[in-house]
């Protein structure tokens, strides 16, 4: 079977061509081997774009209708990767329009194949036109993924930014009344009837942007936890969640991709453990209890309502509440997690695993938890085959998906476990990451506590730690959710949709703040300086111990810092702390903008919350604190750098060479989360560089501040009914006849 291949694409930006008022960069037949990133930007954002349909983009169909894979097998760093997508397509693989799920083994089996062909393209023109093949053959969703993480992994793609992933497939991350809403008004062109949007919360201004509200309708609630449903469903947070998952990715095998000295296992590791610290800040917050690793015995008595509509029409399942873990369909998935679980546990005791051809994997040094966390997480195989790698999570994911007969499927609706962008949304999920972090603190357990000398930094001093007033409110925010909308004839010929469509949700913020951190030093040196915010009381308000909150402890900037001889004041602003984000912006703006002029180009890139595409978002460094104050420990410890001092086997620079630099990782070779992440030895612990101090984040309430956005609420009464009971966020309009009427309504049952 022949496969047809993309003609060539042309080369720059120049090469463009006039239709309806629309300039397209074609792909033409000039190679794109030395195009500036602009330009691969563009070319990456119309391949994404309007993924559910073929291409809108006469060019990439061109390319992809000409195209023949056997003809350019040399265009490859490993021709067999394109042998193997040819057996396996020929084969049949996820039909296009079927959802694509990150834990069905034949999807990402599939995937990894396909990945693969895009990363071992020798250049990118290969790559691009590779893509462009892609694009009209395979199933949209496993596409997405593939080229996602191609252009995270290919040096060639460095600097690139790709649209946010709620913007290529809003299905996941807006609830379904939301998009039932814009189908509704994409179907009856309502736009001229302002009954019908009043009734709806919709808005739609004079440049075609309609605006959906999400707070309009009754909420669905099945448990306490829902609760927090404005931070686990949260888009920017399960972003994060997702392009961890493309950073280090858990099938890419080291061997492969030459990822032996990169602390991949670590770093994902931590990455949980710091979401479930910042959690518990949450949960404090609302006045909830810590969470309770998962138990395969219990009833699950907190049941989840995703309110996600996939783009086959399906709703995402419910899990109602009192369900058994444990049933007749997940006996043998049961069984296997134990006995993994078993064997790493003991492994950890041990201080060592043999494998089945003899081979031992070490659980004993401080630099063997890479191991640990790569068998846990996927990275590395208790059985010494890159095939068969083994991740812990995803066996617990089986084991607890309420679709478990589905598993064995090839087509099948997944369940807000199944996937890396719904997962945290499940309360579900956060009890599996407690049972997973704890095989980690069990190895912790087993390393020798921290000596003095490790803690101390002779000759350094925190003076004083002061912070501005730490305020958190609610914000509102306006998601691009236009590509879960099917285009028309007309607007396909447009080369773009009618109207803009928005969903307009509330979301958890704060008033950017800054850290003065006061340093006496007697010399001039180099120094990694950390800064923790946790817990000071526990839920029932009993005063926390050092080795009670360790695990609490959300790291919230560190940085290398130089200090001089005598007072060093250090000042950090929350919008520059390493490792956040700030607001994604909106792509189809640039897109549109810079395809319907000439001459110009707005560099997404160039905006700060492109330094780190696995960045947390900087709104969210704070938890949401109470009206009154939530009291809070800061904790800022400054020691020097120390490189192979701990993690001998970590190459700092391929770390930096790739921008994978995330926490201390690209300055310090010392474990994350030092020095909370064994356990506190009180007679030792405390030194002259490091310092605690109390602080108090205060929630400013929307129901009593006005000041919040300019959000104006002269008009606005709270709506009551046998559902809602005075939920803050449900603010309508009124009209004087409603509440009047309201108001005989009450009169007459008194």
């Amino acid at each position: 079977m022949r496969f047809l291949v993309l003609a060539a694409l042309v080369a720059a930006a120049a090469a463009t061509t006039l239709r309806d008022n629309y300039q397209d960069f074609v792909i033409g037949k000039e190679t794109l081997v030395n195009v500036d990133i602009k330009t691969k930007e563009l070319y990456c954002w119309k391949l994404l774009n309007h993924i559910l349909q073929p291409t809108i983009y006469d060019d990439i169909r061109e390319v992809a209708r000409e195209y023949v894979l056997e003809d350019n097998m040399d265009k490859y760093l490993k021709d067999d990767v394109v042998k193997r997508f040819i057996e396996v397509f020929k084969m049949g693989m996820l039909p296009r329009g079927e959802i694509f799920v990150h834990t069905n083994f034949h999807h990402m089996d599939q995937a990894i194949v396909t990945f693969r062909m895009l990363y071992f393209a020798k250049d990118f023109d290969t790559f691009i036109r590779t893509a462009c093949f892609l694009r009209e053959r395979i199933n949209g969703g496993m596409f997405v993924y593939a080229f996602t993480c191609a252009v995270f992994h290919r040096h060639d793609c460095r600097g690139i930014t790709l649209p946010a992933p709620y913007e290529i497939y809003p299905y996941f991350f807006v609830d379904s009344h939301i998009l039932h809403k814009a189908f509704m008004m994409k179907m009856s062109k309502s736009a001229t009837d302002p009954a019908v949007f009043d009734y709806y919360g919709i808005k739609v201004t004079d440049k075609n942007l309609m605006v959906i509200d999400w707070r309009k309708g009754v909420r669905h609630t099945l448990s306490e936890d829902d609760r927090l449903n404005y931070f686990t469903e949260d888009i920017d947070l399960n972003t994060y969640m997702y392009y961890l998952h493309m950073s280090y990715p858990y099938w890419m095998i080291d061997d492969t991709y030459n990822l032996n000295k990169e602390r991949r296992g670590e770093i994902t590791m931590y990455g949980y453990k710091q979401l479930l610290a910042r959690l518990r800040l949450e949960r404090l917050s609302n006045n909830m209890c810590d969470i309770t690793m998962v138990k395969f015995d219990d009833v699950e008595n907190k049941g989840y309502w995703p309110k996600i509509r996939l783009h086959t029409g399906d709703e995402m399942p419910v899990r109602p509440n009192n369900v058994k873990l444990v049933n007749k369909y997940n006996v043998k998935e049961r069984l296997y997690v134990e006995d993994i679980e078993r064997i790493i546990r003991e492994g950890i005791v041990s201080g060592k695993i043999e494998r089945r051809d003899g081979t031992v994997i070490s659980l004993k040094k401080v630099e063997d938890f890479e191991n640990l966390a790569r068998m846990l997480l996927g990275g590395l195989g208790i059985v010494n085959d890159d095939a068969k790698v083994i991740h812990v999570v995803h066996l617990f994911r089986r084991l607890l998906s309420y679709g478990t007969y589905n598993f064995e499927k090839f087509t099948y609706i997944p369940t807000a476990l199944d996937m890396y962008t719904t997962c945290l949304r499940d309360p579900l999920f956060w009890r599996i990451m407690k049972r997973i972090t704890a095989n980690a603190d069990l190895f912790k357990n087993f390393l020798p506590k921290y000596t003095k000398n490790e803690l101390d930094f002779p000759g350094v001093k925190v003076e004083r730690i002061t912070t501005d007033k730490l305020v958190t409110f609610m914000d509102e925010y306006d998601v691009d959710i236009t590509n879960a909308l099917y285009l028309d004839e007309t607007e396909i010929q447009k080369k773009k949709s009618d109207v803009v469509v928005a969903a307009r949700m509330r979301r958890l913020n704060h008033h950017s703040f800054k850290v003065s951190i006061d340093v006496e030093s007697d010399k001039a040196v180099d120094a990694v300086v950390r800064v923790f915010l946790g817990p000071k009381f526990d839920c029932m308000g009993r005063l926390l111990t050092f080795n009670d909150k360790r695990h609490d402890m959300v790291e919230i900037d560190s940085f290398l810092y130089k200090l001089q001889t005598g007072k060093n004041t250090i000042v950090r602003d929350s919008m520059e702390m390493h490792g956040v984000i700030g607001d994604r912006q909106w792509t189809r703006r640039y897109f549109d903008k810079n395809l319907e002029t000439t001459g110009t180009y707005e560099k997404v890139l160039d905006s700060f919350w492109h330094k780190s595409r696995v960045g947390f978002p900087h709104r969210l460094l704070l938890p949401r604190g109470h009206v009154g104050g939530l009291d809070l420990q800061m904790f800022v410890i400054v020691t020097p750098v120390r490189s192979g001092l701990v993690m001998n086997t970590i190459d700092i620079n391929m770390m930096k060479d790739r921008h994978t630099c995330r926490w201390t990782t690209c300055f310090d070779t010392m474990p994350l989360g030092f020095p909370f992440d064994r356990e506190i030895d009180m007679t030792t612990f405390f030194t002259n560089n490091m310092k605690f101090t109390d602080v108090k984040v205060y929630y400013k309430d929307m129901a009593t501040s006005n000041t919040v956005k300019d959000f104006d609420m002269s008009d606005m009464i709270m709506k009551r009914d046998d559902l809602t009971c005075w939920d803050k966020d449900m603010l309508v309009r009124w009209s004087y006849r409603d509440v009047m009427m309201m108001s005989t309504d009450k009169m007459m049952r008194m």
